[in-house]
């Protein structure tokens, strides 16, 4: 199976990037299966409820969401009739929708999508995703009822990412880091056949400061004083994400590719 995955779209550059490359990538690289982090999609804070289907509409097969999942208040309710619109599994047991789910591709393979947020430098101390984690892989087994299992790993801390590419390593086809809008270049197969990769970098323009135009952040940053809003860059975005192959009977990743289409970055690409 030919799954890919893209990192946080960020605001308006992002979807248009979405909206303008993903179809035809879909059918030039063949893939099987779409996974797509919406989290900054509406004007760089959560995903309404419009802009999760432009996204589903592009050819992404689920959204997976974030610490910012329900910054944009109808996803509340948009979530409960959107199964294909993923929050993370640690968030309170009393949050709308779910963290995991189980979807076909075109083939009728079943693919587990699952999403987990880390705590390190986080604003909220979320339940711990290592043992929320450990529930779903229990369940689930690589080889099972799920020909390939995909991990969003949403958090800061790089360290923390690792940890859980090496905790679900022979238990996932894929754990891949997003939250911090820049990719990595650390993309491998574990030992135990898990592809992963620390960020997948977002869908939006790098002519900015993750994703944001760059007078406010610096102002910030320079003066430590707050003048406005943080605001969407508006460049041409480049599509960031990793193309993951693995093997349909176990599970296990064959090869990982990282992905940079279009805007600024240097292209990579099948």
């Amino acid at each position: 199976m030919r799954l890919l995955f893209l990192g946080d779209v960020m605001g308006r550059a992002g979807r248009a990037a979405i909206t303008e490359h993903l179809p035809k990538l879909r059918d030039d690289w063949r893939l099987d299966f779409v996974v797509v982090n919406g989290e900054n999609a509406s004007n760089g804070m959560g995903l309404s409820g419009e802009h999760a289907k432009l996204i589903l509409n592009a050819g992404a097969d689920v959204v997976t969401l974030g610490d910012h999942a329900f910054d944009q208040k109808d996803m509340l309710s948009f979530i409960e009739s959107e199964p294909r619109v993923l929050r993370p599994i640690n968030f309170a047991k009393q949050a709308p929708g779910r963290g995991v789910g189980l979807f076909n591709d075109r083939r009728g393979r079943k693919v587990l999508v699952s999403q987990v947020l880390g705590q390190v430098f986080m604003k909220r101390a979320y339940d711990d995703p290592f043992s929320a984690m450990d529930e779903v892989l229990r369940r689930h087994p690589m080889g099972g009822q799920a020909q390939a299992i995909l991990v969003d790993m949403h958090c800061e801390a790089t360290s923390e990412k690792m940890g859980m590419g090496h905790f679900c390593d022979g238990r996932a086809s894929l754990v891949v880091g997003t939250h911090t809008h820049v990719p990595t270049g650390d993309a491998q197969i574990l030992p135990g056949g898990t592809a992963y990769l620390t960020d997948a970098g977002m869908c939006g323009d790098y002519n900015s400061v993750i994703g944001m135009e760059k007078a406010e952040p610096m102002r910030r940053f320079v003066t430590g004083m707050v003048k406005g809003r943080f605001t969407p860059a508006t460049g041409e975005a480049t599509l960031s994400g990793i193309v993951v192959e693995t093997d349909d009977r176990s599970g296990k990743a064959t090869s990982i590719t990282p992905i940079r289409h279009g805007g600024r970055l240097q292209q990579s690409g099948l």
